[in-house]
């Protein structure tokens, strides 16, 4: 009996020991080497997101390539996603298994949960402040951009807890891509801030048929004056501007408030109308924009390419596109004097892996993505902005602006506008806090308009109910009762550690020790009866 019971503790022991070396890897801290070892090969793996575009895959594999002609010991090898939530998906995977990416372009709501228990992605503040190989160091082989010279607004972005955890690769905002001629043909003149009553009294203005049942504005009988791309957006956008409750720095779910129950039947009674819908409702915006059936589109700046009826990019068949002229403003505004619209972007993130060196040769990496010939080139696919001033002021961007309708590809006018549009309003910019469970609050404030137009389409009344209905739901489907918070002050990485859940790792050890005490009893419960037979 002894003996069993040896071997079972020897083997909860080797459970344990497993368990705490691989958890151990996961936890590991980068300690910043003297010098970076250029005799060793060294392989980092990068993943990266990319909508088909072969454009911004070419940048990628040229960016790979020089890097490696500077860098002839580091070799890049990249895997492609078609969207970040599957870059998210597959990094959380792997973070039980260790064989996480080197490099990888995520979000920082993201971050937030690769954090969660783990000590899986690097704090690069140390990394960005070393005079040697630090942000334009002097150890750093190309023309690195300093710290200053990226937009500070855009740097904040990748900071939770206190540390820096990503640095910003591409940014955009949100706008409003503008049928002009509809507009002017309603009586209307395009303003330079939209205001949400604006928007809303002439979407139902356009909702006028005539004697042939056909909509007025633009002789179709299909028209939706109003779509928005992004309802998570919306929601947190209108939330900001009326400085209403979202959420705390430290994940306290402040979104169920009296605000919000105002947004939600406004939208209520647009969506019944059907002047308003949204992407998950009636499919892309901007199909129904080049097609003539609908006046605002509200979009990634990023997405420029697909606007307007002589956009480069199109869902539809030229057929099907209608000429009109293509106003881009800033997305609307309770305050058009304050506006606030929100910062969203891919951003870079290094994991943590036991050799210092594949460390540092992922951050060298990480600064090249940042250089002025990635940044431009890039930036130039889409509408997307560069995140460093260094990019912006150089006389190749500012070339490349002012070339503004030169064509309808690389200096396409609607995608440099929207550029511009975010260049103008950096400061007006703002971010949602980051924590473990942001992304569920973010997707919860984005369903509870998609549920609200659904509702109203399905004829649903707006009442108590609907609204107390609809915010159980949310606090069910979204675990939204389950997120931790920390109060503001306390948001710390001790905060953050002590609040972690136990990784997986531990977890398995648990329920191995629980089972292996369950077959220990049984194996004595056996030997006491048998005992018991023996001494009869």
């Amino acid at each position: 009996m002894r003996k069993r019971i040896a071997q079972c503790l020897a083997l909860i022991l080797c459970l344990a020991g497993l368990t705490g070396c691989h958890s151990q890897v996961n936890r590991n801290s980068f300690t910043l080497p003297e010098s970076f070892d250029e005799t060793t090969p060294v392989e980092i793996v990068f993943w990266a997101k990319n909508d088909t575009n072969q454009t911004q895959t070419d940048i990628y594999k040229k960016a790979m390539a020089d890097f490696h002609a500077l860098y002839p010991n580091i070799t890049v090898t990249m895997r492609l996603y078609t969207d970040y939530n599957s870059i998210y998906r597959d990094v959380l995977t792997n973070i039980s298994t260790d064989t996480t990416p080197n490099v990888c372009i995520t979000y920082p709501d993201h971050i937030a949960t690769y954090l969660e228990g783990n000590n899986v992605v690097v704090a690069l503040d140390d990394l960005m402040e070393d005079p040697v190989f630090g942000l334009g160091g002097s150890g750093v082989k190309f023309d690195a951009p300093k710290k200053d010279e990226i937009v500070p607004e855009f740097l904040r972005e990748g900071v939770i807890s206190g540390k820096q955890y990503a640095l910003p690769y591409m940014r955009s905002t949100e706008a409003v891509y503008i049928n002009q001629d509809l507009l002017e043909k309603l009586g209307y003149e395009v303003p330079d801030i939209l205001t949400w009553d604006f928007i809303w009294e002439v979407s139902e203005k356009a909702m006028e048929k005539d004697e042939a049942g056909n909509f007025a504005v633009n002789g179709q009988n299909t028209l939706i004056p109003f779509i928005y791309k992004s309802t998570d957006n919306m929601m947190i956008s209108m939330l900001r501007q009326l400085d209403a409750g979202y959420s705390t720095d430290g994940g306290e779910i402040l979104i169920f408030n009296d605000q919000t129950r105002a947004i939600l039947e406004e939208i209520y009674v647009h969506a019944k109308s059907r002047a308003f819908s949204t992407f998950g409702i009636s499919s892309y915006p901007g199909n129904f924009l080049n097609a003539g059936q609908c006046i605002f589109a509200i979009d990634s700046t990023a997405g420029a390419t697909w606007m307007g009826s002589e956009a480069p990019l199109l869902d539809i068949h030229k057929e099907q596109v209608v000429s009109f002229r293509t106003a881009v403003r800033p997305i609307p505004q309770y305050d058009p004097e304050h506006p606030k619209m929100i910062s969203q972007g891919p951003s870079v993130c290094i994991f943590s892996k036991e050799d210092n060196q594949q460390v540092l040769a992922s951050w060298l990496f990480v600064q090249y993505l940042l250089t002025n010939g990635v940044q431009i080139a890039y930036s130039g696919t889409e509408g997307y902005l560069p995140v460093t001033l260094k990019a912006m002021e150089s006389p190749e961007y500012q070339d490349y602006l002012s070339r503004k309708g030169d064509d309808n590809q690389e200096h396409y006018d609607v995608k440099i506008e929207a550029s511009e549009l975010l260049m103008n309003h950096m400061q007006d910019t703002f971010v949602t806090p980051v924590f473990n469970g942001s992304t569920d609050l973010r997707q919860a404030a984005g369903q509870m308009i998609e549920e609200t137009a659904k509702g109203a389409r399905r004829k649903k009344e707006m009442n108590d109910a609907f609204i107390e209905d609809l915010y159980r739901d949310m606090t069910s489907l979204y675990h939204l009762d389950q997120i931790r918070h920390a109060d503001s002050d306390e948001a710390t990485d001790g905060a953050q550690t002590a609040q972690a859940p136990l990784p997986q790792e531990s977890k398995a050890l648990l329920v191995a020790i629980v089972i292996i005490w369950i077959l220990i009893g049984a194996y004595r419960l056996r030997e006491n009866r048998k005992e018991k037979k023996l001494n009869r």
